[in-house]
């Protein structure tokens, strides 16, 4: 027994079409089969990735529009310190960082770190210029720069040529803190014309000392350094 699927009277199984309201009569087991179509095409584009010389034009020319607009307004409307010195310094640092990973990545990380400092180091040369003091620059600026830039040197080569694992990359950078903290606050003192000890760097290196005896027992125990690795998922 069968019913009119619209109206519900009841069918006769040699109907065709509800005698009620026309509606046709389908068996459920002969209803033909329609494949469903995708709203999506069948063919995914695909967007050309950047290439690194675009890239590197694009940066290259962001970065000497800005220097060239801070320069003209500084010559022609702000006239009256030498600020744009300052914009065209960062400017020149951030292009020099961006060396080796988009203009030229064969470039040696060495070199790299070595003409980012010289970037910075030049940075400061201008700020001195503009501030008209490079007492501060010669026993402060450069000789941070030069032992910030030695630090990395060192870490750099430890990561290369040594170990590079996320324990021993901490490690390195736990055991450099200290030392740059140290050169640092030694540097003030001396500029200040202070008696040469630590105070504040102590209490870094204590920490950092903490933290390496801590990594170098991970180091050491491999069941540990394993389940450490498990837990931290390195």
């Amino acid at each position: 027994m069968s019913y009119c699927v619209h109206c519900g009277v009841e069918l006769d199984p040699s109907l065709k079409r509800c005698p009620l309201c026309n509606t046709p009569v389908l068996d459920p087991n002969n209803i033909p089969y329609f494949e469903a179509t995708s709203p999506y095409p069948a063919t995914k584009g695909k967007v050309e990735p950047a290439r690194r010389k675009d890239a590197a034009i694009f940066i290259s020319v962001l970065l000497s529009t800005i220097s060239i607009t801070c320069g003209i307004l500084n010559w022609l409307v702000f006239t009256g310190t030498p600020w744009s010195l300052l914009v065209i310094g960062f400017c020149l640092v951030i292009w020099v960082i961006c060396i080796p990973y988009i203009f030229y990545r064969k470039l040696s990380p060495y070199l790299a770190v070595f003409m980012d400092g010289l970037a910075v180091s030049f940075y400061l040369y201008l700020i001195s210029r503009l501030t008209g003091s490079a007492d501060w620059l010669f026993y402060l600026g450069l000789p941070i720069a030069a032992l910030f830039t030695f630090l990395l040197e060192i870490f750099i080569l430890s990561v290369l040529k040594i170990n590079h694992s996320a324990f021993s990359v901490t490690l390195y950078i736990f055991s450099l803190i200290p030392l740059f903290c140290i050169g640092i606050e030694l540097l003030c003192r001396n500029f200040l014309g202070s008696p040469l000890r630590i105070t504040w760097s102590a209490i870094v290196l204590t920490v950092c000392v903490i933290f390496i005896i801590a990594i170098v027992t991970i180091l050491l125990l491999p069941r540990v350094r394993e389940e450490a690795r498990r837990r931290l998922h390195f």
